[in-house]
């Protein structure tokens, strides 16, 4: 049986998914699972050609033999319920009052600045440009937009310039997200630049909140953004590996597990 319509974000996603583990899709297949026409998921599978995310084939498409990033506009409806719940939970770990932070890029994070937009007394420091857009125009937010140098695929300013202001500031909490995170390996993403400048922020801040659905927990990327311990929370969601998280908590960095449906969160305080 058909499913609902998915919008196309879900649907790139799903397919780009696919490819990561399968190596190949057949269209007929996924018009049918998506609910779509063959013609609309023909349209999806060139506009991802197009972007070099995968190569058509006479009835479906094929991976890249190099690994990808999936942009983050793509990356919005992936655990959708699950990064909504994160995100509150790490609101909630905020103190009250006047407050410093750090946002790092990132669709957890984004959810995040959403969350807090509302909020008197709050400077906010980000070098993503999709947050820096969603709290521009807050009248009792105060914003600082780092510079540097455009990464497309997480809409971040990276780099140098963005570094160099990131080194002049003070943080109180620094909020990030991430690709991987393991106790033997820390906190890793895609990107080396990128990773670099996450950890400057990272560094300027007294507390770090790290937030990660439960397919980043036991996972490790390429470039590491810093060691377990420079952390201080991870805001997780109940499909995390239970074995990493017990690893990760044993480095002494505090673990809170929220469920999708139930933002309130099930504390595992380290020992």
């Amino acid at each position: 049986m058909a499913r609902v319509s998915l919008r196309r974000a879900d649907r790139v996603s799903s397919i780009l998914d696919r490819l990561a583990t399968t190596h190949s899709v057949n269209a007929a297949s996924l018009a049918l699972e998506f609910g779509v026409s063959a013609a609309t998921l023909r349209r999806d599978l060139q506009m991802l050609e197009d972007q070099r995310l995968l190569s058509r084939t006479h009835g479906g498409a094929l991976a890249h033999d190099v690994a990808y990033e999936l942009p983050v506009r793509y990356r919005g409806g992936r655990n959708r319920d699950e990064k909504r719940a994160i995100a509150i939970k790490a609101a909630e770990l905020l103190p009250k009052g006047r407050l410093t932070m750090g946002l790092a890029g990132g669709t957890t994070t984004s959810e995040v600045a959403r969350l807090i937009a509302e909020r008197v007394d709050l400077t906010v420091v980000t070098n993503a440009l999709n947050i820096a857009t969603e709290l521009a125009l807050r009248p009792r937010l105060k914003l600082i937009l780092t510079g540097g140098v455009t990464r497309s695929q997480s809409y971040e300013l990276v780099g140098p310039f963005a570094e160099q202001t990131l080194q002049a500031l003070h943080l109180e909490v620094a909020i990030v997200g991430v690709d991987g995170i393991s106790a033997a390996a820390g906190l890793t993403t895609h990107d080396e630049v990128e990773a670099h400048t996450n950890r400057t922020m990272v560094s300027r801040a007294k507390r770090v909140i790290v937030v990660a659905d439960g397919s980043k927990i036991g996972r490790v990327l390429l470039a590491r953004i810093c060691a377990l311990e420079s952390a201080h929370d991870l805001v997780t969601d109940s499909s995390a590996d239970p074995q990493a998280l017990d690893a990760i908590r044993a480095t002494g960095i505090t673990v809170h597990v929220v469920g999708a449906s139930t933002p309130e969160s099930l504390v595992a305080e380290s020992n």
